[in-house]
């Protein structure tokens, strides 16, 4: 009887995972965010070939003639078949302000374990934004920023900040110390208390493919905040060395698409009836704009049928 390890590499072509040149000369080197924060990826458990393996075995001879990985790729991205995605894992040590961490803790679907105030002390270093990334409060979104403030404004932000923080890490180890520095203060869990969320945490953050891009889909995202944004734009940068295929139909599916709503359609579908829309119009239009692959024309071509017909 044949062994399932040799009835697994003839069928879905079974290889050991190999971490890449691009990825090992990621590992373990500090990228630095902000003005002392970092994000090392500190380990990546599959790739590329993990999420193709994945499918196969999945699919069975579903996919036998999907030969190409970019292929099968993007057609698993386009079609939400996220499953597959999930056999990648990444690990990154983050070091990054409270008040980022208490956003970013809100994707419960990584794993995490945090520098504990309780057990350690706080280091005194402060997030200490930049005056071009000072601004007023937005007039339209609640939750955003307006216009930057002048220079001198700017200038006066960033000393009334640096100033509490001074104060704040003062009365933190005041407190720890004890009076006329005895041997036993108050317990850290109760000192840390006068600390503000602009203060520095560490931790481990590990979390799959699928999980992680749907993270930076919102992250990175122009309207996400300034800060959070910029540790998603260095992880993406991780992302695309270690599954580059993914990464490209990831920012081909996710980033760079725009979302339309029922009205909208509604008025585009209008448009589009006064609009011939021929086959040799739509062969021409794709060819120039180097939208080459003929299973995703076929999949547009039935988008517009759709919405002219209203089904």
């Amino acid at each position: 009887m044949e062994k399932s390890g040799s009835f697994i590499l003839r069928e879905f072509g079974y290889r050991p995972m190999a971490i890449t040149e691009a990825v090992q000369a990621m590992l373990d080197k500090k990228v630095p965010v902000l003005d002392h924060g970092f994000v090392v990826l500190v380990d990546v458990m599959g790739d590329d070939e993990a999420i193709v393996q994945a499918a196969r075995v999945s699919y069975g001879k579903g996919t036998k003639s999907m030969t190409e990985n970019r292929g099968l790729v993007r057609y698993l991205m386009r079609h939400r078949h996220t499953t597959p995605f999930e056999m990648v894992e990444m690990k990154f040590h983050v070091k990054l302000p409270i008040f980022v961490a208490r956003q970013w803790i809100r994707h419960r679907t990584a794993n995490v374990n945090e520098y504990s105030a309780r057990y350690s002390i706080m280091e005194d270093e402060f997030y200490l934004p930049e005056a071009d990334v000072i601004a007023e409060q937005s007039a339209s979104n609640k939750q955003g920023r307006g216009e930057t403030i002048d220079t001198t404004a700017a200038a006066e932000v960033r000393q009334a900040i640096e100033g509490h923080n001074k104060a704040s890490y003062g009365l933190y180890e005041e407190l720890m110390q004890g009076e006329d520095g005895a041997d036993k203060g108050l317990a850290r869990e109760i000192a840390r208390i006068t600390l503000p969320t602009n203060i520095y945490t560490q931790w481990y953050w590990k979390i799959d493919l699928h999980n992680l891009l749907h993270f930076l889909s919102l992250r990175m995202d122009p309207h996400a905040q300034y800060e959070i944004r910029e540790y998603a734009n260095k992880m993406g940068e991780m992302v695309k060395a270690a599954a580059p295929l993914a990464w490209e139909a990831f920012e081909d599916y996710s980033i760079n698409v725009m979302r339309l709503t029922g009205p909208e359609i509604t008025v585009l579908r209008q448009l589009l009836k006064s609009t011939e829309v021929s086959d040799d119009v739509f062969a021409e239009t794709c060819k120039a704009t180097g939208f080459a692959n003929k299973r995703e024309q076929g999949e547009l071509r039935d988008k517009l049928e759709r919405l002219l017909s209203g089904n």
